[in-house]
Protein backbone atom coordinates (compact mmCIF):
# COMPACT_ATOMS: atom_id res chain seq x y z
CA UNK A 1 0.00 0.00 0.00
CA UNK A 2 1.80 3.26 -0.98
CA UNK A 3 1.60 6.03 1.84
CA UNK A 4 -0.77 8.88 1.90
CA UNK A 5 0.08 12.30 0.63
CA UNK A 6 0.72 15.36 3.32
CA UNK A 7 -2.07 16.89 1.40
CA UNK A 8 -4.51 14.31 1.90
CA UNK A 9 -3.50 14.49 5.88
CA UNK A 10 -4.33 17.51 5.51
CA UNK A 11 -7.78 16.94 4.23
CA UNK A 12 -8.78 14.51 6.31
CA UNK A 13 -7.28 16.85 10.00
CA UNK A 14 -9.89 19.09 8.32
CA UNK A 15 -13.03 16.73 8.32
CA UNK A 16 -11.98 15.41 11.60
CA UNK A 17 -11.52 19.47 12.53
CA UNK A 18 -15.07 20.30 11.45
CA UNK A 19 -16.58 17.64 13.46
CA UNK A 20 -14.81 18.49 16.41
CA UNK A 21 -16.17 21.73 16.65
CA UNK A 22 -20.07 20.69 16.94
CA UNK A 23 -18.70 18.79 19.60
CA UNK A 24 -17.88 22.09 21.58
CA UNK A 25 -21.62 22.77 21.42
CA UNK A 26 -24.55 21.92 23.15
CA UNK A 27 -25.41 19.05 23.84
CA UNK A 28 -21.86 17.23 24.02
CA UNK A 29 -20.24 20.80 25.12
CA UNK A 30 -16.72 19.05 24.64
CA UNK A 31 -15.31 22.93 24.57
CA UNK A 32 -11.53 21.77 24.48
CA UNK A 33 -11.76 20.60 21.24
CA UNK A 34 -12.15 23.51 20.14
CA UNK A 35 -8.54 24.88 19.77
CA UNK A 36 -7.21 21.43 18.89
CA UNK A 37 -9.95 21.58 15.71
CA UNK A 38 -8.34 25.16 14.73
CA UNK A 39 -4.46 23.63 15.47
CA UNK A 40 -5.44 20.74 13.14
CA UNK A 41 -6.14 23.09 10.36
CA UNK A 42 -3.89 25.33 11.05
CA UNK A 43 -0.88 23.03 10.81
CA UNK A 44 0.72 23.18 7.39
CA UNK A 45 -1.41 25.83 5.52
CA UNK A 46 1.40 27.60 5.04
CA UNK A 47 2.44 24.70 2.39
CA UNK A 48 -0.55 24.45 0.37
CA UNK A 49 -1.59 26.61 -2.82
CA UNK A 50 -4.76 29.27 -1.85
CA UNK A 51 -6.16 27.32 -4.18
CA UNK A 52 -5.58 24.25 -1.94
CA UNK A 53 -6.07 25.80 1.30
CA UNK A 54 -9.86 26.84 -0.04
CA UNK A 55 -9.92 23.54 -0.75
CA UNK A 56 -9.45 22.36 2.72
CA UNK A 57 -11.25 25.22 4.18
CA UNK A 58 -14.53 24.48 2.28
CA UNK A 59 -14.25 20.18 3.49
CA UNK A 60 -13.91 21.74 7.18
CA UNK A 61 -17.22 23.54 6.65
CA UNK A 62 -18.37 20.77 4.88
CA UNK A 63 -17.74 18.15 7.82
CA UNK A 64 -18.68 21.22 10.31
CA UNK A 65 -22.46 22.79 9.14
CA UNK A 66 -23.01 18.47 7.91
CA UNK A 67 -22.64 17.40 11.67
CA UNK A 68 -23.59 20.75 13.30
CA UNK A 69 -26.77 21.79 11.49
CA UNK A 70 -27.89 18.62 10.58
CA UNK A 71 -31.84 19.96 11.86
CA UNK A 72 -32.17 21.14 8.50
CA UNK A 73 -33.01 18.04 6.98
CA UNK A 74 -35.67 17.66 9.70
CA UNK A 75 -37.45 21.15 9.01
CA UNK A 76 -37.27 20.40 5.46
CA UNK A 77 -38.64 16.62 5.43
CA UNK A 78 -40.56 16.36 8.23
CA UNK A 79 -42.54 19.53 8.70
CA UNK A 80 -41.41 21.18 4.79
CA UNK A 81 -43.38 18.09 3.52
CA UNK A 82 -40.51 17.14 1.06
CA UNK A 83 -39.31 14.03 -0.21
CA UNK A 84 -36.64 12.25 1.23
CA UNK A 85 -34.42 12.31 -2.35
CA UNK A 86 -34.77 16.62 -2.35
CA UNK A 87 -34.54 16.92 1.08
CA UNK A 88 -31.34 15.39 1.33
CA UNK A 89 -30.27 17.57 -1.88
CA UNK A 90 -31.68 21.01 -0.63
CA UNK A 91 -29.63 19.79 2.99
CA UNK A 92 -26.37 19.32 1.31
CA UNK A 93 -26.41 22.58 -1.12
CA UNK A 94 -27.02 24.28 2.26
CA UNK A 95 -24.14 22.86 3.83
CA UNK A 96 -22.15 23.33 0.68
CA UNK A 97 -23.07 26.62 0.43
CA UNK A 98 -22.07 27.45 3.74
CA UNK A 99 -18.92 25.68 3.35
CA UNK A 100 -17.78 28.44 1.06
CA UNK A 101 -17.22 31.12 3.61
CA UNK A 102 -14.45 28.76 5.29
CA UNK A 103 -13.10 28.35 1.93
CA UNK A 104 -12.98 31.86 1.48
CA UNK A 105 -11.53 32.41 4.56
CA UNK A 106 -8.46 29.83 4.40
CA UNK A 107 -7.95 31.30 0.76
CA UNK A 108 -7.46 34.70 1.83
CA UNK A 109 -5.18 33.53 5.03
CA UNK A 110 -3.30 31.54 2.03
CA UNK A 111 -2.83 34.70 -0.49
CA UNK A 112 -2.61 37.14 1.35
CA UNK A 113 -1.01 36.55 4.76
CA UNK A 114 2.65 35.67 5.16
CA UNK A 115 4.39 33.09 7.58
CA UNK A 116 5.43 36.01 10.01
CA UNK A 117 3.03 36.55 12.95
CA UNK A 118 0.58 33.58 10.92
CA UNK A 119 -0.48 32.89 14.70
CA UNK A 120 -2.55 36.32 14.45
CA UNK A 121 -3.82 36.56 11.06
CA UNK A 122 -5.11 33.59 11.00
CA UNK A 123 -7.14 33.98 13.72
CA UNK A 124 -7.89 37.48 12.81
CA UNK A 125 -9.63 36.47 9.57
CA UNK A 126 -10.76 33.61 10.96
CA UNK A 127 -13.14 36.07 13.06
CA UNK A 128 -13.45 38.80 10.05
CA UNK A 129 -14.95 35.40 8.05
CA UNK A 130 -17.75 35.09 11.20
CA UNK A 131 -18.33 38.33 10.49
CA UNK A 132 -18.82 38.43 6.90
CA UNK A 133 -21.35 34.90 7.64
CA UNK A 134 -23.76 36.93 9.90
CA UNK A 135 -24.66 39.03 7.73
CA UNK A 136 -24.08 38.58 4.06
CA UNK A 137 -27.27 37.64 2.72
CA UNK A 138 -29.61 38.34 5.33
CA UNK A 139 -26.57 35.77 7.50
CA UNK A 140 -26.07 32.47 9.88
CA UNK A 141 -24.39 32.80 13.08
CA UNK A 142 -24.42 29.59 13.92
CA UNK A 143 -22.05 27.58 15.27
CA UNK A 144 -19.46 30.50 15.35
CA UNK A 145 -16.54 29.21 17.05
CA UNK A 146 -16.99 30.66 20.62
CA UNK A 147 -20.66 29.99 20.85
CA UNK A 148 -19.53 26.47 22.98
CA UNK A 149 -17.85 28.32 25.80
CA UNK A 150 -20.57 29.58 28.06
CA UNK A 151 -19.79 27.43 30.74
CA UNK A 152 -15.61 27.17 29.50
CA UNK A 153 -13.01 28.75 31.87
CA UNK A 154 -12.74 31.39 29.11
CA UNK A 155 -16.42 32.54 29.15
CA UNK A 156 -15.14 36.01 31.11
CA UNK A 157 -14.11 37.41 28.07
CA UNK A 158 -18.11 37.45 27.08
CA UNK A 159 -19.70 40.42 28.83
CA UNK A 160 -15.96 42.09 27.63
CA UNK A 161 -16.53 41.56 23.70
CA UNK A 162 -19.10 38.89 22.83
CA UNK A 163 -19.21 35.77 21.24
CA UNK A 164 -16.76 36.83 18.38
CA UNK A 165 -13.78 38.07 20.71
CA UNK A 166 -14.61 34.65 21.97
CA UNK A 167 -13.94 32.95 18.95
CA UNK A 168 -10.75 35.25 18.31
CA UNK A 169 -9.79 34.02 21.69
CA UNK A 170 -10.04 30.04 20.83
CA UNK A 171 -8.73 30.54 17.13
CA UNK A 172 -5.53 32.24 18.94
CA UNK A 173 -5.79 29.42 21.45
CA UNK A 174 -4.97 26.79 18.44
CA UNK A 175 -2.46 28.43 16.55
CA UNK A 176 -0.26 29.18 19.56
CA UNK A 177 -1.00 26.04 20.43
CA UNK A 178 0.78 24.65 16.95
CA UNK A 179 3.84 27.32 17.76
CA UNK A 180 4.21 25.38 20.89
CA UNK A 181 4.09 21.93 19.76
CA UNK A 182 6.93 23.03 17.00
CA UNK A 183 9.08 24.24 20.11
CA UNK A 184 7.93 28.06 19.85
CA UNK A 185 7.49 27.88 23.56
CA UNK A 186 7.41 31.35 23.98
CA UNK A 187 3.67 31.22 22.93
CA UNK A 188 3.00 29.47 25.93
CA UNK A 189 3.48 33.08 27.56
CA UNK A 190 0.43 34.44 25.63
CA UNK A 191 -1.62 30.93 24.97
CA UNK A 192 -2.09 30.83 29.06
CA UNK A 193 -2.98 34.69 29.56
CA UNK A 194 -5.42 33.80 27.36
CA UNK A 195 -6.88 31.22 29.98
CA UNK A 196 -5.92 32.24 33.29
CA UNK A 197 -7.11 36.44 32.69
CA UNK A 198 -10.84 35.36 33.31
CA UNK A 199 -10.17 34.37 36.37
CA UNK A 200 -9.37 37.94 37.54
CA UNK A 201 -12.10 39.67 35.38
CA UNK A 202 -15.24 40.90 37.13
CA UNK A 203 -17.47 38.67 37.86
CA UNK A 204 -21.03 40.73 37.42
CA UNK A 205 -21.04 43.50 35.30
CA UNK A 206 -24.55 44.16 36.31
CA UNK A 207 -26.40 43.91 39.79
CA UNK A 208 -29.92 43.61 40.49
CA UNK A 209 -32.84 45.65 40.90
CA UNK A 210 -36.51 45.11 42.73
CA UNK A 211 -37.72 41.96 44.28
CA UNK A 212 -37.76 38.94 42.40
CA UNK A 213 -40.53 38.83 39.68
CA UNK A 214 -42.40 35.20 39.42
CA UNK A 215 -42.80 34.02 36.43
CA UNK A 216 -44.50 31.12 34.47
CA UNK A 217 -43.37 30.01 31.10
CA UNK A 218 -45.94 27.76 29.21
CA UNK A 219 -44.84 25.20 26.43
CA UNK A 220 -47.92 23.93 24.91
CA UNK A 221 -46.33 20.95 22.54
CA UNK A 222 -48.78 20.88 19.92
CA UNK A 223 -47.55 19.56 16.79
CA UNK A 224 -46.00 21.51 13.99
CA UNK A 225 -47.71 19.03 11.39
CA UNK A 226 -52.03 19.93 12.78
CA UNK A 227 -50.86 23.65 13.90
CA UNK A 228 -52.11 25.61 11.25
CA UNK A 229 -54.99 23.80 10.54
CA UNK A 230 -58.79 24.37 12.05
CA UNK A 231 -58.00 21.04 15.07
CA UNK A 232 -54.95 22.60 15.55
CA UNK A 233 -56.23 26.06 16.27
CA UNK A 234 -58.34 24.71 18.84
CA UNK A 235 -56.01 22.64 20.30
CA UNK A 236 -53.69 25.21 21.10
CA UNK A 237 -56.24 27.95 22.62
CA UNK A 238 -57.53 24.82 25.03
CA UNK A 239 -53.85 24.23 25.69
CA UNK A 240 -52.68 27.47 26.82
CA UNK A 241 -55.86 28.73 28.36
CA UNK A 242 -55.75 25.51 31.10
CA UNK A 243 -51.97 26.05 31.66
CA UNK A 244 -53.07 29.92 31.96
CA UNK A 245 -55.45 29.17 34.88
CA UNK A 246 -53.08 26.76 35.90
CA UNK A 247 -50.60 28.84 37.16
CA UNK A 248 -52.44 32.01 37.11
CA UNK A 249 -52.63 32.84 41.30
CA UNK A 250 -48.97 31.79 41.10
CA UNK A 251 -47.57 34.25 38.29
CA UNK A 252 -46.70 38.10 38.26
CA UNK A 253 -45.68 37.59 34.36
CA UNK A 254 -46.98 34.52 31.87
CA UNK A 255 -45.17 33.92 28.51
CA UNK A 256 -46.65 32.21 25.86
CA UNK A 257 -44.21 31.22 22.73
CA UNK A 258 -43.82 32.12 19.17
CA UNK A 259 -47.00 32.02 17.64
CA UNK A 260 -48.72 29.91 20.14
CA UNK A 261 -52.30 30.84 19.34
CA UNK A 262 -51.89 29.92 15.74
CA UNK A 263 -53.95 32.56 13.79
CA UNK A 264 -54.17 36.15 13.50
CA UNK A 265 -54.26 38.57 16.48
CA UNK A 266 -57.48 39.99 15.27
CA UNK A 267 -58.79 36.39 15.33
CA UNK A 268 -57.29 35.23 18.78
CA UNK A 269 -58.79 38.52 20.54
CA UNK A 270 -61.88 36.55 21.94
CA UNK A 271 -59.51 33.91 23.92
CA UNK A 272 -57.06 36.50 24.85
CA UNK A 273 -59.95 38.21 26.52
CA UNK A 274 -61.30 35.17 27.81
CA UNK A 275 -58.24 34.23 29.66
CA UNK A 276 -57.71 37.98 30.86
CA UNK A 277 -60.98 37.99 32.68
CA UNK A 278 -59.26 34.88 34.50
CA UNK A 279 -56.29 36.98 35.78
CA UNK A 280 -55.65 39.79 38.48
CA UNK A 281 -54.89 43.05 37.00
CA UNK A 282 -51.15 42.88 38.44
CA UNK A 283 -50.80 39.76 36.23
CA UNK A 284 -49.24 40.68 32.95
CA UNK A 285 -49.39 38.00 29.55
CA UNK A 286 -47.51 38.08 26.69
CA UNK A 287 -47.82 35.63 23.72
CA UNK A 288 -46.60 35.18 20.31
CA UNK A 289 -48.80 36.05 17.45
CA UNK A 290 -49.56 36.74 13.93
CA UNK A 291 -50.45 40.22 13.26
CA UNK A 292 -52.42 41.17 9.81
CA UNK A 293 -52.21 45.58 9.28
CA UNK A 294 -54.22 46.82 7.00
CA UNK A 295 -52.21 47.03 4.31
CA UNK A 296 -52.50 43.03 4.26
CA UNK A 297 -48.92 42.85 5.28
CA UNK A 298 -47.92 39.86 8.20
CA UNK A 299 -46.35 40.59 10.84
CA UNK A 300 -44.37 38.15 13.65
CA UNK A 301 -45.00 39.90 16.86
CA UNK A 302 -45.11 39.65 20.43
CA UNK A 303 -48.57 41.16 22.05
CA UNK A 304 -49.69 41.80 26.02
CA UNK A 305 -52.69 41.09 27.64
CA UNK A 306 -53.38 42.93 31.15
CA UNK A 307 -50.83 45.35 32.50
CA UNK A 308 -48.13 45.59 29.28
CA UNK A 309 -47.76 48.71 26.84
CA UNK A 310 -46.48 48.37 23.52
CA UNK A 311 -46.15 45.57 20.90
CA UNK A 312 -42.68 44.19 19.10
CA UNK A 313 -42.37 42.96 15.76
CA UNK A 314 -39.61 40.48 14.45
CA UNK A 315 -37.03 42.62 12.48
CA UNK A 316 -34.69 39.94 11.34
CA UNK A 317 -36.47 37.05 9.81
CA UNK A 318 -35.43 33.41 8.36
CA UNK A 319 -35.02 33.33 4.94
CA UNK A 320 -37.29 30.61 3.18
CA UNK A 321 -38.98 30.33 6.32
CA UNK A 322 -40.64 33.71 7.11
CA UNK A 323 -39.91 35.36 4.21
CA UNK A 324 -38.54 33.88 0.67
CA UNK A 325 -35.56 35.41 -1.43
CA UNK A 326 -36.41 35.09 -5.45
CA UNK A 327 -40.47 34.72 -4.52
CA UNK A 328 -41.17 34.82 -7.76
CA UNK A 329 -38.91 31.54 -8.61
CA UNK A 330 -39.45 29.68 -5.76
CA UNK A 331 -43.06 30.41 -4.76
CA UNK A 332 -45.01 26.99 -5.86
CA UNK A 333 -41.74 25.27 -7.40
CA UNK A 334 -41.32 23.14 -3.79
CA UNK A 335 -43.82 22.52 -1.06
CA UNK A 336 -41.10 23.88 1.38
CA UNK A 337 -41.29 27.43 0.20
CA UNK A 338 -45.05 27.49 0.43
CA UNK A 339 -45.71 27.30 4.07
CA UNK A 340 -48.53 29.08 5.95
CA UNK A 341 -47.07 32.68 6.90
CA UNK A 342 -43.96 32.45 5.16
CA UNK A 343 -44.51 36.30 3.63
CA UNK A 344 -43.30 38.51 6.17
CA UNK A 345 -42.86 41.91 6.87
CA UNK A 346 -39.75 42.53 8.82
CA UNK A 347 -40.02 44.40 11.95
CA UNK A 348 -38.32 48.22 12.34
CA UNK A 349 -34.88 48.39 13.92
CA UNK A 350 -35.85 50.71 16.50
CA UNK A 351 -38.39 49.75 18.91
CA UNK A 352 -39.90 51.22 21.81
CA UNK A 353 -39.12 48.06 24.71
CA UNK A 354 -42.49 46.70 25.77
CA UNK A 355 -43.67 47.55 29.52
CA UNK A 356 -44.90 45.09 32.09
CA UNK A 357 -45.77 47.55 35.28
CA UNK A 358 -42.15 48.83 35.99
CA UNK A 359 -40.39 45.83 34.19
CA UNK A 360 -38.85 47.18 30.74
CA UNK A 361 -38.86 44.32 28.15
CA UNK A 362 -35.94 43.42 25.39
CA UNK A 363 -37.63 40.69 22.96
CA UNK A 364 -36.21 38.20 20.30
CA UNK A 365 -38.35 36.23 18.80
CA UNK A 366 -36.95 32.99 17.60
CA UNK A 367 -33.75 32.81 15.31
CA UNK A 368 -33.07 36.83 16.50
CA UNK A 369 -31.32 35.58 20.12
CA UNK A 370 -28.52 34.36 17.59
CA UNK A 371 -27.80 37.75 16.43
CA UNK A 372 -25.26 38.98 19.54
CA UNK A 373 -25.80 43.03 17.96
CA UNK A 374 -29.53 42.67 18.03
CA UNK A 375 -29.91 41.24 21.45
CA UNK A 376 -27.48 43.60 22.82
CA UNK A 377 -29.32 46.49 21.22
CA UNK A 378 -32.64 45.34 22.99
CA UNK A 379 -30.44 44.63 26.55
CA UNK A 380 -29.55 48.36 26.36
CA UNK A 381 -32.68 49.43 27.01
CA UNK A 382 -34.39 47.02 29.37
CA UNK A 383 -34.43 44.81 32.11
CA UNK A 384 -34.87 41.46 30.72
CA UNK A 385 -34.92 39.77 28.22
CA UNK A 386 -37.36 37.47 26.43
CA UNK A 387 -37.16 35.49 23.44
CA UNK A 388 -39.88 33.21 22.35
CA UNK A 389 -39.20 30.44 19.59
CA UNK A 390 -41.00 27.51 18.00
CA UNK A 391 -37.99 24.80 17.95
CA UNK A 392 -40.61 22.17 16.66
CA UNK A 393 -39.45 22.63 13.13
CA UNK A 394 -36.06 21.35 15.39
CA UNK A 395 -37.67 17.77 15.98
CA UNK A 396 -35.27 15.59 18.00
CA UNK A 397 -32.27 17.48 16.64
CA UNK A 398 -29.51 18.72 18.18
CA UNK A 399 -30.88 22.49 16.89
CA UNK A 400 -33.05 23.13 20.30
CA UNK A 401 -29.60 22.13 22.53
CA UNK A 402 -28.09 24.90 20.37
CA UNK A 403 -30.62 27.40 20.31
CA UNK A 404 -30.44 27.19 24.16
CA UNK A 405 -26.74 27.53 24.44
CA UNK A 406 -26.70 31.31 22.47
CA UNK A 407 -29.31 32.48 24.39
CA UNK A 408 -27.62 31.92 27.29
CA UNK A 409 -24.49 33.57 25.69
CA UNK A 410 -26.80 36.49 25.29
CA UNK A 411 -27.57 36.10 28.55
CA UNK A 412 -23.58 36.30 29.87
CA UNK A 413 -23.04 38.61 27.24
CA UNK A 414 -25.49 41.33 28.54
CA UNK A 415 -25.70 40.52 31.92
CA UNK A 416 -29.21 40.23 32.06
CA UNK A 417 -32.20 37.56 32.65
CA UNK A 418 -32.80 35.23 29.24
CA UNK A 419 -36.47 33.94 29.98
CA UNK A 420 -36.88 31.31 26.56
CA UNK A 421 -40.63 30.09 25.96
CA UNK A 422 -40.68 27.07 23.36
CA UNK A 423 -43.67 25.35 21.62
CA UNK A 424 -41.96 21.66 22.38
CA UNK A 425 -38.30 22.87 24.04
CA UNK A 426 -36.28 23.92 25.43
CA UNK A 427 -38.28 26.39 27.79
CA UNK A 428 -35.55 27.68 30.52
CA UNK A 429 -35.10 31.13 33.19
CA UNK A 430 -31.29 31.79 32.33
CA UNK A 431 -29.51 33.90 34.80
CA UNK A 432 -27.46 37.09 34.11
CA UNK A 433 -24.31 35.17 34.50
CA UNK A 434 -25.80 32.39 31.46
CA UNK A 435 -26.59 29.78 33.98
CA UNK A 436 -29.63 27.75 33.91
CA UNK A 437 -32.21 28.64 36.55
CA UNK A 438 -34.57 26.18 35.90
CA UNK A 439 -35.78 24.16 32.66
CA UNK A 440 -38.85 22.46 31.21
CA UNK A 441 -38.51 18.88 29.96
CA UNK A 442 -38.80 18.87 25.67
CA UNK A 443 -42.08 17.01 24.25
CA UNK A 444 -44.20 17.98 27.13
CA UNK A 445 -47.18 20.00 27.61
CA UNK A 446 -45.77 21.93 30.94
CA UNK A 447 -46.01 25.35 32.73
CA UNK A 448 -42.28 26.17 34.04
CA UNK A 449 -42.57 28.45 36.89
CA UNK A 450 -39.69 30.38 38.69
CA UNK A 451 -38.29 34.01 39.48
CA UNK A 452 -35.55 36.01 37.84
CA UNK A 453 -34.84 39.46 38.86
CA UNK A 454 -34.21 42.65 36.73
CA UNK A 455 -30.80 43.91 36.37
CA UNK A 456 -29.46 47.47 36.10
CA UNK A 457 -26.31 48.31 34.61
CA UNK A 458 -24.57 47.62 31.35
CA UNK A 459 -21.76 45.09 30.52
CA UNK A 460 -19.15 46.66 28.10
CA UNK A 461 -20.70 44.53 25.40
CA UNK A 462 -23.87 45.86 25.65
CA UNK A 463 -22.20 49.17 25.24
CA UNK A 464 -20.18 49.08 22.65
CA UNK A 465 -21.04 45.50 21.02
CA UNK A 466 -18.81 43.37 18.75
CA UNK A 467 -16.77 46.27 17.20
CA UNK A 468 -14.04 45.60 19.45
CA UNK A 469 -13.39 42.23 18.78
CA UNK A 470 -14.12 43.45 14.68
CA UNK A 471 -10.96 45.98 15.07
CA UNK A 472 -8.88 43.29 16.85
CA UNK A 473 -9.78 40.65 14.50
CA UNK A 474 -8.70 43.37 12.00
CA UNK A 475 -5.65 44.77 13.04
CA UNK A 476 -4.59 41.09 13.17
CA UNK A 477 -5.19 39.98 9.92
CA UNK A 478 -3.52 43.36 8.50
CA UNK A 479 -0.52 42.96 10.79
CA UNK A 480 -0.03 39.58 9.19
CA UNK A 481 -0.92 40.60 5.70
CA UNK A 482 1.49 43.56 6.24
CA UNK A 483 4.41 42.02 8.49
CA UNK A 484 4.07 39.10 7.74
CA UNK A 485 4.77 38.72 3.86
CA UNK A 486 8.16 40.59 4.37
CA UNK A 487 9.48 37.07 4.54
CA UNK A 488 8.69 34.22 2.09
CA UNK A 489 10.55 31.64 4.92
CA UNK A 490 8.35 28.96 5.93
CA UNK A 491 7.53 28.76 9.73
CA UNK A 492 5.46 26.00 10.30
Amino acid sequence: MGRISPFALQLLAALVAGGFVTLTTSPFELWWLGPVAVGLVFAGLQRLTPAQAAFKGWLFGVALFATGASWVYVSIHDYGYTGVPLALFLTGLFVCVLALFYALTFWVYRRFAGPRLAFASFAGIWVLGEVLRTYLFTGFPWLLLGSGYVDAPLAGWAPLGGVYLLSLLVALSGTLGVYVLARRFWAALPLAAIWLLPLVLPSGWTMPVGEPTRVALLQGNLSQLIKWTPEGQRAAANIYSDLTRSVADEADLIIWPETAVPMFEYQARPVLERIQATLSPQTALLTGIVQLDEENRYFNSVIGVGDVAGSYQKEHLVPFGEYLPLESVLRGAIDFFDLPMSSFTKGDAVQVPMQAGDLRIGNAICYEIIYPQLVARRALESDVIVTISNDTWFGASIGPHQHLQMARLRALENGRFVLRATSNGITAIIDAQGDIVARAPQFEATALLGEFQAMQGQTPFTRLGSLPAWLLALLMSVAGIVVGRRTHKTLL
